[in-house]
């Protein structure tokens, strides 16, 4: 029979991040969330609110996470933004223009919170493990 075993069972000096599904959950989650809380407060007629807000969560929630996971989430999100925060509500729809610059932003949120993380950590390592 086969045991796994850790081959390091030191302290890791960088942390590992999270699943990729586990980040993508959390993404869905939160931008479900935060697109109710923000029909509710002011309606579903200002998208770009709810784009600016959705990217600060989705940079936030991509702190944990590879990068590989930063397309995944940005679908996720625009999704959740393309069907209940923009008119028609309920209904999902492609308009190239809007909905390509919501992607990239919503991409780029995800990537720069992953990257920025990496970084803070790497640095952060850097400085426990040099004199």
């Amino acid at each position: 029979m086969v045991q796994w075993k850790r081959i390091s069972t030191g302290i890791r000096p960088v942390p590992s991040p999270a699943a990729t599904t586990s980040v993508w959950a959390t993404a869905a989650v939160a931008a479900v969330a935060l697109v109710a809380v923000l029909n509710l407060l002011d309606g579903p007629d200002d998208p770009t609110v709810d784009l600016l807000a959705l990217s600060l969560a989705v940079a936030v929630v991509s702190t944990g996470a590879r990068l590989t996971a930063a397309p995944g989430t940005a679908l996720l999100c625009w999704l959740v933004l393309n069907f209940f925060a923009t008119a028609p509500v309920g209904e999902l729809s492609w308009e190239t223009p809007y909905d390509v610059v919501r992607l990239v932003c919503l991409l780029a949120a995800a990537g720069t919170g992953t990257v920025i993380a990496r970084l803070i950590h790497a640095r952060a390592a850097h400085r426990r493990l040099t004199p």
